[in-house]
Order: C-alpha cells, then sequence, then structure tokens
C-alpha cells in the first residue's frame, strides 16, 4: 500500500510515524515544499530571539530519524492530483503514485492588496528563508513596522523586542488579538505592550509602503505614516487548497473532511491547517491553525488510512499566547453561545492585569478567556473538553469565575 503525504509540517510528519507503525509494510513518503529537514514554524520566533539555532526548529533532531523509520522525504510542490489515476503532479512535472493521500499542506501567509507589499525589506515571517532575511535587518535599534497583531502576530512581537528594535504593530481590526480574546482581554494585552515601549495602533488600514534612498515607510488611510529599516506581514494565512481545484475534492476555505479526517474523495485524507473539520462542541466545520489540533488530526488521519476506524476528538480553538511575559489563553466557543441557555460570568482588573471570562451552555463550561490567571490554564481546558456538568458549581462560578480550580476538583476528581 503507498501512503502519500503532501506537507512536512507538525501534521505530516506525525501523520507518517503514525502509519509507519500502524501499517509496518506500507510505504510512506513525505513531501515538502522546502529544502532541509521537516521543521516546526512555531519555532521561527525561538530562532529569532536567540533561543535556538535553525536545527532548534526540526521536528525531529536526529537527520536519521526518518531514514531509520523507512519513511522517504522529499522535496517539491504539489500542483494537482488526479484522483481516478491516483497520482499528484508536482511542479516540476513528476508524478507521484498514491493509494491513500493526505493533505496537510497547511496555509501561507496572506497578501492583501497593498502597494508596495512586494518592496525590498518587507516580509512575511513564515519560512526559515523569511526568518534569515528578517534577522538580516532586525538588528538593535532598527525601525521595525510589523501589519498585524493577531495570533501570530504577537508571538513575532515579542521576538522582535528581545532583539531590541523599535517597534511599531498596525493592527487593522479594532484590538489586538481580535480572533482570539473579547475586547478587555484585548485592551490589558495592548497596555501591557506599550508599557514595554511598543507603539501599537489599531483600527489602522495600510494604504502603501513606500521606498525612498533604502528607507521604507508605511502610510495610513488616514495620512499617517511610520518610517521603517523592514516591514514584515503577519496579516493573517490562507490554507493552501489551490493545487486542489478542479480535482473533485471539496473545499470551502480548507478541504472538508468528517470526523475520519476523510473528504469528499475515497482514499483523500486531510490534517491541520488546510482542513476543515467538525468543531468541538458544535456541528460546525472549522479550520484552527494551531500544532495542537493538527498533530492530533494527523494521528486520526493516519490511523483511518492504515485501514482502522478512528473518530478525531474534534477541533478545539484553543489558544495559550505568552507576549513579553503577560499569559493569555482563550479556549473553545469564548465568544459565548446562541443557544443552550447560555450565561457569563467576567471579572476584570486592570491594575494587575488579570482578567477571566467564563462562558457556559447550560451547567457545562463551553468556552473561556484568561489574562494573568496562568494557573487556571489546564482546568478550563478539561472542564471544555470533558464536557463536565457542573451542577450546584456552575452557580458558585457565576458568582466568583476564579474559583475553576475547586470546580475543576469537585466535579470533574470527585472532589468534595
Amino acid at each position: 500500500m503507498e501512503h502519500l503525504i503532501i506537507g512536512a509540517g507538525p501534521a505530516g510528519v506525525v501523520a507518517a510515524e503514525t502509519l509507519r507503525k500502524a501499517a509496518p509494510a506500507d510505504r510512506v513518503t513525505i513531501v515538502g515544499d522546502e529544502p532541509g529537514p521537516p521543521y516546526s514554524r512555531m519555532a521561527i520566533p525561538y530562532l529569532l530571539d536567540g533561543r535556538i539555532d535553525e536545527s532548534g526548529t526540526w521536528l525531529r533532531k536526529d537527520p536519521a530519524h526518518f531514514e531509520r523509520l523507512g519513511i522517504a522525504v522529499r522535496t517539491g510542490r504539489a500542483a494537482s492530483v488526479d484522483v481516478a489515476a491516483r497520482r499528484v503532479k508536482l511542479a516540476s512535472g513528476e508524478t507521484l503514485a498514491f493509494d491513500h493521500l493526505l493533505v496537510a499542506t497547511g496555509s501561507r501567509p496572506n497578501r492583501p492588496p497593498i502597494p508596495g507589499l512586494d518592496r525590498p525589506g518587507v516580509h512575511p515571517c513564515w519560512t526559515l528563508e523569511d526568518a534569515r532575511a528578517i534577522a538580516a535587518r532586525a538588528s538593535k535599534g532598527k525601525r521595525v513596522v510589523q501589519l498585524g497583531a493577531g495570533f501570530i502576530g504577537c508571538i513575532l512581537l515579542e521576538a522582535l523586542a528581545a532583539r531590541g528594535v523599535d517597534l511599531t504593530v498596525i493592527e487593522m481590526g479594532d484590538r489586538m488579538v481580535p480572533r482570539m480574546m473579547p475586547a478587555p482581554a484585548s485592551a490589558l494585552i495592548r497596555t501591557w505592550c506599550e508599557a514595554k515601549g511598543i507603539r501599537v495602533v489599531t483600527g489602522a488600514r495600510v494604504a502603501r509602503i513606500d521606498e525612498a534612498g533604502g528607507a521604507l515607510s508605511v502610510a495610513l488611510g488616514d495620512g499617517a505614516t511610520f518610517a521603517a529599516d523592514l516591514v514584515i506581514g503577519a496579516m493573517g494565512v490562507t490554507p493552501n487548497t489551490g493545487w486542489l481545484e478542479g480535482s473533485g475534492v471539496a473545499c470551502d476555505g480548507g478541504v472538508l473532511v468528517d470526523d475520519r479526517m476523510a473528504s469528499s474523495v475515497p482514499g483523500i485524507y486531510a490534517a491541520g491547517d488546510v482542513s476543515r473539520a467538525p468543531e468541538f462542541g458544535t456541528d460546525r466545520r472549522v479550520a484552527y491553525a494551531i500544532q495542537p489540533t493538527a498533530v492530533e488530526q494527523a494521528r486520526a488521519a493516519a490511523l483511518n488510512m492504515a485501514g482502522r476506524n478512528v473518530a478525531a476528538t474534534g477541533a478545539l480553538a484553543m489558544n495559550v499566547l505568552d507576549t513579553l511575559g503577560l499569559v493569555s489563553a482563550s479556549f473553545g466557543q469564548w465568544q459565548g453561545v446562541t443557544d443552550g441557555e447560555p450565561s457569563r460570568a467576567e471579572r476584570l482588573d486592570a491594575a494587575a492585569h488579570r482578567y477571566i471570562r467564563l462562558e457556559f451552555g447550560g451547567d457545562r463550561l463551553v468556552g473561556a478567556t484568561t489574562v494573568g490567571h496562568t494557573d487556571h490554564v489546564g482546568v478550563l481546558r478539561g472542564l471544555i473538553q470533558g464536557r463536565v456538568k457542573l451542577g450546584p458549581w456552575h452557580a458558585k462560578l457565576l458568582a466568583d469565575p476564579t474559583r475553576v480550580v475547586e470546580a475543576y476538583l469537585a466535579c470533574a476528581q470527585g472532589a468534595d
């Protein structure tokens, strides 16, 4: 049996390793579109701030790891797939046969139609090549303008701050991390960053990026301008599904899959950022670009490719962010629900940069947001994923949401 995996990120690597254990006699091939060993994009900020070197980004540190397991790792970019012939065509013109195909092509940085976005000195931060270009320019005292303050942007700004640059962050949304947490939490992150010397601009439209004499300038729609030696784009991502057009594999903002990670075409699966999978606790299909979800989906997909019948637990929004020492998190339906007897508990201590908000559906916790409450992160996830019935603790948490650890011990662990 020939198992072909397109994509060499965490989902592709975990799927290959799972297949090797579940189907030891089958052939397993990973195709990645970047040279070098498979690596984690989430490690790039640690590369930029000097905590690791490039080998520290590798998903498996032993260079002989894949060869020892009998997993072939190749470099190439998928151009199309012929589902009838069971072959993937690469951009080089070569074709690769498969019995089962896993689409794990991840996502790519968004490139909005901003004039000047292709100028020298303007980079996304998505690949090791991008990281090298940024490191060459982002030395101490250099003026850096970062476009975007979402989850990826807030991880990146910490690495840039560690390099000692003069940093301005411009977010097009009305607040920082707008797709991760509500306004009160975002406001705490903003004031924290500003107290550390980072300029933050929100609700801004970038009109263009100019260049004169080797210096860059970012112009906003309101006329404001920011001089820069380096401009970094962190404006979100889009799933890499273009090569599937016309194949018959159903896509809608990602490859549509069921709870077995199977696509609309038998024998073709998808996992990670490129997939739109059933969401935990709802009937929606969503794409959450987070590594734990990608890994869980990859294991399920691989086991099904090997002939098992395994359902993934469901994609759960799960973001934990450390921004210059301020830890924030959001889980599940953090925006709240509109059915199931919704209720909410919220507590804010702006002076201490502490915030907690709990979202309930009936007497179950379905979503949560925290800032500065590092001791609550694990129990919040446990209460949500465990679908724990809170009983009388529902009312207690509505009165004081900081008592979630007590609620977890009482309801999930059987403590008095």
